[in-house]
């Protein structure tokens, strides 16, 4: 069973279509699973359109925890080099968190956190056997939204990431306190602020998250092939 966690670039996915969804109470509050043949599927952004910032993350992965103990994040990114130029896809290799969350509230308790290193793999390879090009390297920076950032802050952010978003590095994070194996594909939707021409508003973002929704429903296809 695989776990999936999508945002802006699978707003209109189909995944959900003929899943059976359930609302799931947590200790953090509600999370609505969609569950399908060989994987369970949540839109993190709810049906509500939560913003970045208020996304219930605790409830969302401790749901999946009911049904999985591999979870793959989907989202869409901004690009921090000009170099990676969307539409394109990444999967990092590690991930600056900004604004740390934990289950850990109450008491002391340290993880190391990071990316599954196996299910990276996993996803590369499902990637390369289905002729979907991707890039299997980099470090994913989160901020906390819901605003884009500033043209400084990407300057900086350039020097120690390669991409930039608002919510995986929470999820990843949680997902590695609660012993799940997490990875992240990320969706190159935009050069972030101050590296293209022009104004970058969020409404171009997410109609640049459409050109990369077929190959990232393609590819997530292939991996609940793979853990059928």
């Amino acid at each position: 069973m695989l776990g999936i966690v999508g945002g802006t670039v699978l707003e209109k996915t189909k995944l959900a279509d003929g899943t059976d969804k359930k609302s799931i109470e947590t200790p953090y509050g509600r999370s609505e699973v969609y569950e399908g043949s060989g994987f369970v599927f949540i839109q993190r952004h709810g049906e509500g359109n939560v913003p970045p910032h208020r996304i219930n993350h605790k409830a969302n992965i401790w749901a999946l925890k009911k049904f999985t103990d591999t979870v793959v994040g989907v989202g869409s990114v901004g690009s921090l080099k000009r170099s990676l130029k969307p539409p394109a896809i990444v999967v990092p290799e590690d991930y600056i968190e900004l604004f740390p969350v934990t289950f850990y509230d109450d008491e002391i308790k340290h993880v190391t956190p990071g990316f599954d290193l196996t299910l990276r793999k996993q996803i590369l390879d499902v990637a390369r056997w289905n002729r979907i090009k991707v890039a299997g390297k980099g470090v994913y920076v989160q901020t906390r939204g819901p605003r884009l950032e500033t043209k400084a802050e990407v300057s900086m952010l350039s020097n120690f990431g390669d991409v930039v978003g608002m919510t995986l590095a929470s999820e990843a994070t949680l997902a590695c306190e609660l012993g799940l194996k997490y990875a992240a594909v990320c969706s190159v939707d935009n050069l972030a602020h101050g590296l293209s021409k022009g104004r970058l508003e969020f409404m171009d973002v997410v109609d640049a998250a459409k050109t990369n929704a077929a190959s990232v429903e393609k590819l997530l296809h292939g991996l609940v092939g793979e853990s059928k």
